[in-house]
């Protein structure tokens, strides 16, 4: 049930990717989305606020430099929000530490519908007294909803955070409750 192809050896991540980096901006219920995405895979998913945020990309709203991979993880994003999807299958490139890495794969094993503590997600990644750590890890996670960063909630059963508000956090847990 993985959804993200890490390289065997995080360590080895990719810092200059050699091909172009290519964006797509799409809408979606929580907003303008920005795809980026090399040859390789997905680099990146922000939620854009507004019009000024859409402004400050430099692309306009469509296909700017769109690759297959960007219309495929467009198509798989609607169908996320269309509930027809619970996983991807796309090739995802994150690039972060390897700590980072191992939170982003472990995130990736919780199943869609359910929730885990930030706890269980650090003993999941392999350091199970580095909760805060693993919270920061997942904070910076470039990929959030292919990587499902909402799904981690604090041990009390409230939210915590989410990047992009608790709001949005909210929405894709209940669009994924009412499966």
């Amino acid at each position: 049930m993985a959804c993200i192809h890490l390289q065997q050896q995080p360590s080895l991540f990719p810092t200059g990717l050699k091909s172009e980096t290519r964006s797509l901006i799409v809408p979606s219920p929580v907003g303008l989305i920005l795809l980026q995405a090399s040859d390789e895979g997905l680099l990146r998913l922000q939620i854009l606020a507004g019009k000024e945020a859409v402004a400050q990309t430099g692309l306009p709203s469509g296909t700017a430099c769109v690759s297959s991979l960007l219309l495929v993880a467009q198509r798989q994003l609607e169908e996320y929000f269309e509930r027809r999807r619970q996983t991807f299958d796309l090739p995802l490139l994150p690039e972060g530490t390897p700590f980072q890495q191992r939170v982003w794969k472990a995130l990736c094993n919780v199943p869609y519908g359910t929730t885990l503590s930030y706890t269980t997600l650090a003993e999941l990644a392999g350091n199970p007294r580095a909760q805060r750590a693993t919270g920061s890890a997942n904070g910076r996670n470039p990929l959030p909803i292919f990587i499902p960063c909402h799904r981690i909630i604090r041990s009390d059963g409230s939210l915590g955070g989410y990047a992009y508000g608790l709001p949005i956090k909210r929405f894709l847990l209940n669009l994924e409750a009412s499966r």
